[in-house]
């Protein structure tokens, strides 16, 4: 696979290589920060008030925008991309809530969460399949 070719797809421009990349650092930087140092995320970027919990989730859907956009440039599958933005983001989301649970959220949260992600891993699979068939 050249530079500029994905998977069985057409020729990238080096620009949008570059561009892309530097938008999936952006967003996992970020929220790599805001997932796992959230106190230092929010004091960095000045919102009040604090709230450890919707700090960790941001971080995570970051972190999934991040893995999808990654996974663009590397296959030519808008679905199987955007499905392993999914499960990045879901999976940490899911995590999120299990970690966070002391402070708030229902009881049906995390299962109902991790069902979400365990589909999203179903759906990924399945095209991953389709495209080896």
């Amino acid at each position: 696979m050249s530079a500029g070719r994905n998977a069985a797809g057409p020729p990238r421009s080096i620009p949008v290589i570059v561009i892309t990349l530097l938008c999936a650092a952006s967003m996992l930087v970020f929220g790599v920060w805001a997932f796992f140092a959230p106190v230092s995320f929010i004091e960095y970027v000045n919102y009040a008030p604090y709230n450890e919990h919707l700090t960790h989730d941001a971080g995570a859907f970051q972190i999934g925008i991040g893995f999808g956009l990654l996974a663009a440039l590397l296959w030519n599958d808008a679905l199987g991309a955007a499905l392993i933005g999914f499960v990045a983001g879901s999976g940490l989301h899911t995590w999120s809530h299990f970690t966070d649970r002391h402070l708030g959220g229902h009881g049906s949260d995390v299962p109902l969460l991790g069902a979400t992600t365990l589909l999203g891993i179903v759906a990924l699979v399945l095209v991953m399949r389709r495209r080896s068939a």
